[in-house]
């Protein structure tokens, strides 16, 4: 019997059949509500990967919100990202404060800024 080890890098990480290009590690600190939802939402199976496709945004949103009606003093956060082609209907929506909510996803859109629709972002809350 021979047993062979190999170590492959590369510049786009594998795990576990699902592969990404770029990691975002997500600022728990300085948003503890939406970093709670999101660890939350992983461990209950949703994906940790987004594929960025902001084009499809808006009926995502429509689609992930629909189950959620608004509720006054709250926005409702949703993970998977509307802007994630993994988002939309089933996505995991939460009530959360507006300033975390809205200062989580102005964090998120400009980390996100420069790469193109179709890059796949592994996030990682810290």
């Amino acid at each position: 019997m021979v047993v062979c080890s190999f170590i492959i890098t590369s510049a786009v990480p594998v795990m576990a059949a699902t592969s990404y290009d770029v990691v975002l590690y997500f600022p728990f600190s300085r948003y503890p509500e939406t970093g709670d939802h999101i660890r939350d939402a992983i461990a209950a199976g949703h994906s940790s990967i987004c594929t960025i496709d902001r084009d499809g945004a808006d009926e995502r949103r429509k689609e992930s919100l629909a189950p959620y009606p608004p509720k006054s003093g709250y926005d409702r956060d949703e993970w998977p990202m509307a802007m994630c082609l993994e988002g939309g209907a089933g996505a995991d929506v939460r009530y959360i404060s507006p300033s975390d909510n809205r200062g989580a996803g102005a964090w998120v859109g400009n980390q996100l800024e420069p790469y193109p629709d179709g890059t796949r972002v592994k996030f990682i809350v810290q």
